[in-house]
């Protein structure tokens, strides 16, 4: 609208200070989202990488992977009528090198399929950051509570669990390694849940949930952003109200000569998309430049869903900001005031 142009280059220094400090808002809302999405991958991209399915464990297990069991019968009841079903295992140790250097591994064993690498046994399946550690196919590693050797056969992209590069093993060597006959987990792809006696059955992103250390790390930095989203909707509101407080003579004389209330409100949120909009380009535009030059070690992954997905919210948190604090145009008297005067 042409009189909120004129207004927005009166007032050049105001408007550009809320951009500004909705760019800065903004950018570091972009910013925490993409350190929580990569901090999710590297907590648990084992998991996140698996198809839609149901995990099953033990009922007695009060939730707790670690102390799940699951009874053989029912485990081979299972994987025969249910297909593309697995049984898996995880468990936290430490890899050795030749050179006794220590490091934490998830140790991952399952049935056959196509969803977990199998190996043979006295061979492992690294995630490819030992790769990047100095690990090289053909070394041999040792572990505390296993008599014999691994020998790298290979790597794999994206496989962590709980911060912690995966190692795929086989499952005779898991059963040395940590004295369990059963396997803890059941796997099953397919959206609707199975029910199956005496196990509690999770979605993915329930499952995700039963990890103390994605939890809370993921809750926390989650609080953080929407109380960044939440404080730009209370900037929008506190400064296009001490804006209107400014204007309450000019409104009344804009009223006085015919102009309707929902011309004021949309010259209003025309002021607020324009501030927005260009807040909002700068932000991308840094955010995306620091995903190309972010440190090799960050955990920092901000996908393009994660940043459509926040501008809408800001944009949308902009005009319900916008909007509240123009409630006071809507009582406005043409007489009264033009009679206060424009400060």
């Amino acid at each position: 609208m042409n009189i909120a142009w004129k207004e927005m280059k009166r007032n050049k220094v105001r408007f550009m200070i809320l951009g500004s400090i909705i760019f800065l808002v903004s950018l570091l809302t972009f910013l925490i989202s993409g350190l929580a999405n990569g901090l999710s991958q590297d907590n648990a991209s084992l998991i996140k990488s698996l198809p839609d399915g149901q995990f099953y464990m033990d009922e007695d297990a009060d939730e707790t992977y670690t102390f799940s069991r699951i009874d053989k019968k029912v485990q081979e009841d299972i994987l025969h009528n249910h297909k593309g079903a697995a049984a898996l295992s995880i468990q936290m140790s430490f890899l050795s090198d030749e050179s006794g250097n220590r490091r934490s591994a998830a140790f991952v064993t399952s049935t056959d399929s196509p969803l977990f690498t199998n190996v043979k046994s006295g061979e492992v399946v690294l995630d490819r950051s030992l790769e990047e550690d100095g690990i090289k196919v053909g070394d041999t590693l040792t572990t505390a509570q296993y008599s014999g050797t691994l020998t790298v056969k290979g790597f794999v992209d994206q496989k962590k669990y709980s911060h912690a590069p995966v190692a795929y093993i086989n499952r005779e060597d898991f059963k040395d390694i940590f004295r369990v006959e059963e396997m803890q987990l059941l796997f099953l792809p397919g959206d609707q849940p199975t029910e199956i006696n005496r196990l509690d059955s999770f979605s993915k992103k329930e499952f995700l949930q039963t990890m103390p250390s994605y939890n809370a790390e993921q809750m926390s930095l989650n609080m953080m952003v929407w109380f960044l989203v939440v404080i730009s909707g209370m900037l929008f509101a506190i400064f296009f109200y001490m804006m209107n407080v400014q204007k309450m003579g000019l409104y009344g004389i804009l009223k006085a000569i015919g102009v309707k209330t929902s011309t004021l409100f949309k010259m209003m949120w025309t002021q607020m998309l324009v501030i927005t909009m260009f807040a909002l380009f700068l932000s991308v535009t840094c955010s995306q430049l620091f995903t190309m030059i972010a440190p090799d070690g960050m955990p920092f992954n901000l996908t393009p869903e994660a940043t459509i997905q926040l501008s809408l919210v800001f944009l949308v948190i902009g005009f319900i900001g916008a909007t509240l604090s123009g409630i006071q145009i809507k009582k406005v008297e043409p007489l009264q005031a033009i009679q206060q005067g424009e400060v």
